[in-house]
């Protein structure tokens, strides 16, 4: 998946579950001081955005995320902090 896949998805929950205008949507935007999403909604996001990584998110991965474009920089780290092990287990010579 890539950032634009986050970014699009994660787009489409701000306006389907918090009904954020779309033009108030874009990477620099903050997500308190510009998009009204307190703690408590911050936590449904987190719950809506569990199906993009496929595993549960941990809220510490979370604590210095301001902006959209933070959320989908924590993603994204989080899907190849994921796809790194079966990567690294490729290359391992196997023994006979």
């Amino acid at each position: 998946m890539t950032e634009h896949d986050i970014y699009t998805r994660l787009s489409a929950i701000l306006v389907e579950t918090f009904d954020i205008e779309p033009e108030r949507i874009r990477p620099e935007a903050r997500l308190y001081d510009d998009l009204d999403i307190d703690s408590i909604d911050a936590v449904d996001l987190i719950v809506k955005l569990k199906p993009l990584v496929g595993k549960r998110l941990q809220p510490e991965a979370f604590k210095s995320v301001r902006t959209l474009q933070d959320v989908v920089n924590a993603l994204t780290a989080l899907l190849q902090t994921e796809e790194a092990p079966g990567e690294n287990e490729a290359a391992l010579p196997r023994a006979a």
